[in-house]
């Protein structure tokens, strides 16, 4: 069983209520139908549902029993600009501004998570992640203790020497341009959990990457990885985390031994954390392009899950995606 069907068969085990701002998007109808059908969480679409039937129809799309809900004449309308009011008053934000947002579909949305009406929500097909990530963020706010949000990318290798039998968890590949030491200790925190989360990883095994392995260059860059090591080992002492180390020395065991010996970590790391997002980019796109990983991004760091998909997803992405927020709200 690959991976996205052991997270689609733990998601089937507890559905969650997973709102989709984007209702009346073809692709988010589509795939809302097949998450019903296969019992894979409890879709809520947002929009005009006049159109959303419409287009469902057209599509041949079956959502009888999906929940429609229109935030232009939601009675929850009000409740909502309450509640937003009363989060943002403090930055200036008026009652009549809160009103105005929660007919967007996005703030809606977002209010539906926070006041836990909905566990989690998934956009994207027709939205930035900035679009999403920004009132997420002023609303839903990160987890306790927990100073950004960042992503993870899950990548079932065909290799399965590699990582955890060819698992392995990449952050940050999306979110974080450049993070100073203490964001990468916290990125790495927050990936160790979700290798636990969704990849069923019992014990996380994290390397913080550089182009120096334990002080064999001197730079500037290899010190922002040391010290966010030593952060991150101070954020969770019980975590198998160690670094600066090379790509190699984190994978092979005969380089880990050579470059890193006596490390936890080193040979067998199963969660690489790169040093910004120029690296975690490319790197999950070497994997894979040319190294044939399957690989499914998530949003960590928030309070309640919240996740993006790109504006070319296909149906199936949306589906993955919904399954995969819907075992992070059972967690």
């Amino acid at each position: 069983m690959s991976l996205i069907e052991r997270i689609k068969a733990k998601a089937a085990l507890n559905p969650k209520r997973i709102v989709l701002p984007e209702g009346d998007e073809e692709r988010t109808i589509r795939a809302a139908a097949i998450i019903q059908k296969e019992g894979l969480a409890v879709p809520v679409l947002l929009g005009n549902a006049a159109v959303i039937l419409k287009k469902a129809e057209e599509l041949g799309a079956d959502i009888e029993g999906i929940e429609l809900i229109d935030p232009e004449s939601s009675p929850q309308a009000e409740t909502y600009t309450e509640a937003l009011y009363e989060l943002r008053r403090a930055k200036g934000l008026s009652r009549e501004e809160a009103a105005k947002l929660v007919k967007d579909p996005m703030y809606f949305g977002i209010m539906m998570v926070k006041l836990s009406h909905a566990d989690g929500l998934v956009s994207g097909a027709a939205h930035t992640t900035g679009d999403m990530l920004r009132p997420a963020l002023q609303i839903i706010k990160t987890k306790p203790g927990m100073k950004v949000v960042s992503s993870s990318f899950l990548m079932d290798c065909p290799n399965k020497e590699l990582g955890e039998n060819g698992l392995l968890v990449y952050a940050d590949c999306v979110v974080m341009p450049c993070p100073t030491a203490e964001e990468l200790a916290h990125i790495a925190v927050s990936a160790a959990e979700t290798a636990r989360t969704l990849c069923d990883i019992k014990e996380p095994r994290v390397a913080m990457l550089s182009f120096s392995t334990k002080g064999s260059a001197k730079h500037e860059l290899v010190t922002k990885v040391q010290e966010a090591t030593a952060m991150a080992h101070e954020l969770a002492p019980e975590l198998l985390l160690d670094g600066e180390m090379q790509l190699d020395a984190a994978l092979i065991p005969e380089i880990g031994q050579s470059k890193a010996k006596g490390s936890p970590v080193a040979g067998r790391a199963n969660v690489l954390i790169f040093p910004d997002l120029q690296a975690g980019n490319i790197g999950y796109k070497i994997t894979q392009r040319i190294g044939g990983a399957e690989c499914f991004a998530v949003l960590q760091g928030l309070a309640k899950p919240c996740n993006d998909l790109s504006r070319g997803c296909s149906v199936e992405d949306i589906v993955s995606t919904v399954a995969m927020t819907c075992v992070q709200a059972q967690n």
